[in-house]
């Protein structure tokens, strides 16, 4: 029962994701495509430990958490760019 949920869930993130990639490629300005990319990789973690759950593997665990890691500070790193224009002063 629960495996069968967990597909579901593992495609409806799917389908987020796609349409995250129509909002990063449609978006009309700077600010909303990277707010569809920071979408795009909260829903890849989901993604990953939904498929961690179902699978009973750790190692996907770990991986969510590096992405997270990184879209922290990739997410950090643009705005700055944005804000000043340059990310180191």
């Amino acid at each position: 029962m629960i495996g069968n949920v967990l597909i579901a869930v593992m495609c409806l993130i799917g389908l987020a994701l796609v349409l995250n990639l129509w909002a990063l490629v449609r978006g009309p300005s700077l600010p909303d495509r990277l707010l569809a990319l920071d979408t795009m990789y909260i829903n890849s973690i989901a993604l990953l430990l939904s498929y961690g759950i179902y699978s009973a593997s750790q190692l996907y665990f770990e991986a969510a958490l590096l992405i997270a890691m990184l879209g922290f500070v990739s997410t950090v790193a643009v705005c700055k760019f944005l804000l000043r224009g340059d990310i180191i002063e």
